[in-house]
């Protein structure tokens, strides 16, 4: 009986140490859940940190692109404007040109001035001249080789490269008979290229200085499909009128026919 009596006293102390340690652990694992919790109070600062400055960025990025957005807008309001007015300005100049060249050819018949009346008869020339100026003819001018060059390519795609050759056509022969050519074809290789805005201002020049050009009808034409390209249908309308009035036998003027109602 003794003896059972001390070994239910003794097992309370037995177990003390180990009430002990699992206080002490319990504490440890408290500490342990604190330094946790700082860790995930620190990172969550530093992510909101992190996110108030991106949004800060993200934000003045959609605020230039909201301004570029706006430049553009305006842009293209202006150009719209601008070409707008070109293309009924023009369309009067169009009419009015071809209406006093039609006075100035009647003036001309009637005074006998005009194409059909006999040119004064050319002295001849010795058989050694002759030679000469059929060899001079048969030589190829520098401005045709610079519009057969950027022609070729042209052919090739290779607009940029075009453009040069025409160009130096242009301003280095002022005089010569193919401007209206090298002229056009600058034209129609910012028109390939989907360069609509700067297309329409090359085939104006086309319209507006070589009027005795035989491509003045595509070009009239052709920025009229430009015009139609970037939204101004006033002024593609305009041009397509214009046309079918000042070349109503082109082929141009058929197919113009067909855009207006």
């Amino acid at each position: 009986m003794l003896s059972i009596s001390m070994n239910t006293k003794i097992k309370p102390f037995l177990l003390f140490p180990f009430f002990l340690l699992s206080a002490c652990a319990s504490k440890q694992e408290l500490v342990v859940v604190k330094d946790d919790l700082l860790k995930l109070k620190t990172d969550s600062e530093t992510i909101k940190t992190q996110t108030a400055v991106s949004y800060s960025d993200v934000q003045q990025i959609r605020d230039e692109v909201a301004r570029l957005q706006g430049s553009i807008e305006e842009a293209r309001y202006n150009n719209s404007k601008t070409f707008g007015r070109l293309g009924m300005e023009d369309s009067l100049l169009v009419h009015k040109f071809d209406d006093l060249d039609s006075r100035l050819q009647k003036i001309e018949s009637y005074l006998g001035l005009d194409k059909d009346a006999k040119a004064p008869t050319a002295v001849s020339k010795p058989k050694s001249s002759a030679v000469t100026d059929t060899l001079k003819t048969t030589e190829i001018s520098p401005e045709k080789k610079l519009l057969d060059e950027g022609v070729v390519l042209f052919g090739k795609k290779s607009y940029s490269a075009a453009r040069e050759s025409f160009g130096k056509l242009i301003q280095g022969y002022p005089k010569s008979p193919l401007l209206s050519d090298a002229q056009f074809y600058l034209a129609e290789s910012y028109f390939l290229e989907k360069w609509f805005e700067k297309a329409i201002l090359e085939y104006q020049v086309v319209i507006a200085k070589y009027t005795k050009s035989s491509k003045r009808p595509a070009a009239l034409f052709k920025q009229a499909i430009c015009f139609e390209k970037i939204g101004d249908t006033a002024s593609a309308k305009a041009r397509y009128s214009s046309l079918v009035s000042v070349y109503p036998a082109s082929p141009e003027a058929k197919l113009a026919k067909k855009k207006l109602p």
